[in-house]
């Protein structure tokens, strides 16, 4: 099943090229989660639109696409959890020596949107990845434990301003997390550990890979971020990514492609206001 947010946060079925709203699950009132982060909590196993009241069809061209899970309380990176990321990077440690990183959740921004890059004088790369949602309350959980607390995946992109600034800092400008176009939930997949998926800027292909080649896999993933923090419905976790991370520049679509998604995330990159920056020059 295929989960979507859309318009101004109704979250819904995506069947055939259309979007079905969930009853009972309308956008947020004040105080409230999302309708994703709501439905995610209340039917942390769903597994079928069976199970669910849907309104009538609307074509998915006619509406806007938010990050699937607008308002998770956190969103974990991998960093280095490729191999060939890390000769790529020529980095002497990987994930096992990193952990995790933290991005702000106020850089989710959904598929068909832009990227806005802040600064006109530093280089910033994309980078393709697979995340998983979590689906109920993970704390201290085991790897074996891990995938039954994972609701769904989808696509994700790393966006990343080269420098010596913390990590965090360089992937946590607003919109510098693409998620989407939706959440398919595990059961329509085999093992989320062996996801082919590629990343395109325009017409060149530049990220090709499998979540079969990762360092720690998302029940290692989950499980560590579990003993780091109580772990809540609709927090993300991303995989890290793969060799083949290149620049972008204003006027560039970006498109990742993860298997048995049924679409792809796509952004379109601008540097519509964006300034000197005000940090060291790298």
């Amino acid at each position: 099943m295929r989960l979507a947010s859309f318009d101004d946060g109704r979250v819904g079925v995506v069947q055939d090229g259309h979007v079905h709203e969930v009853a009972g699950f309308g956008p947020a009132r004040a105080g409230e989660h999302s309708a994703a982060r709501r439905l995610i909590t209340t039917h942390p196993h769903l597994r079928s639109a069976a199970e669910l009241e849907l309104g009538d069809p609307v074509p998915l061209r006619d509406v806007a696409l938010l990050p699937p899970v607008p308002d998770p309380s956190k969103v974990f990176g991998a960093p280095v959890n490729y191999v060939d990321h890390q000769r790529e990077m020529d980095e002497a440690v990987q994930v096992s020596g990193l952990g995790l990183f933290l991005k702000a959740p106020s850089s989710l921004v959904g598929s068909g949107g832009e990227v806005r890059l802040p600064y006109t004088d530093r280089r910033f790369d994309q980078e393709g990845e697979v995340a998983v949602v979590i689906g109920r309350r993970a704390r201290h959980v085991t790897t074996a434990e891990a995938l039954d607390h994972v609701f769904g995946y989808t696509a994700l992109l790393d966006m990343t301003m080269r420098g010596r600034e913390d990590r965090s800092t360089r992937k946590s400008f607003e919109t510098f997390t693409p998620l989407g176009p939706w959440i398919v939930t595990l059961d329509e997949i085999g093992n989320v550990d062996d996801l082919d998926f590629s990343c395109r800027v325009g017409e060149e292909l530049r990220q090709k890979a499998s979540t079969a080649s990762l360092i720690w896999g998302f029940a290692e993933l989950v499980a560590y971020a579990s003993s780091i923090t109580t772990l809540e419905p609709g927090d993300v976790i991303t995989s890290g990514t793969p060799a083949g991370v290149g620049p972008v520049g204003p006027g560039d679509t970006i498109r990742v492609d993860v298997a048995g998604l049924g679409g792809e995330l796509t952004v379109r990159v601008t540097a519509d206001g964006a300034v000197a920056c005000p940090t060291g020059r790298h």
